[in-house]
């Protein structure tokens, strides 16, 4: 969801998690979708798989994981919705949301 959401806002990003899932979540898919933003050309990549030189920013969501290989600039400790109901999705993506149009 950020970075699809991060694009749409203008920024040039790249998302990664520490234990990516095979498939996006269906409720992220559609969370974001509500915001007029597709997630169709998005998939789950592992931090081990992305380039982080060149970003300003290299920020964790939180989700109580530790990445000791990046230099994380900030940490918005949200939750991970991943098997949550779709108001938890909604809540999530509104953070997003709110601390990308904050950068």
């Amino acid at each position: 969801m950020a970075e699809a959401i991060a694009i749409e806002l203008g920024h040039d990003a790249a998302s990664a998690g520490t234990h990516p899932g095979g498939e996006i979540a269906p409720y992220a898919i559609e969370v974001v979708s509500e915001l007029g933003i597709s997630l169709e050309n998005q998939f789950p990549k592992s931090i081990e798989d992305i380039e982080t030189e060149g970003f300003d920013k290299i920020i964790s969501m939180g989700c109580g994981v530790n990445c000791p290989n990046l230099n994380i600039s900030e940490d918005w400790g949200l939750d991970d919705p991943h098997g949550l109901d779709i108001v938890f999705y909604r809540k999530t993506r509104d953070k997003i949301l709110k601390f990308l149009s904050e950068l």
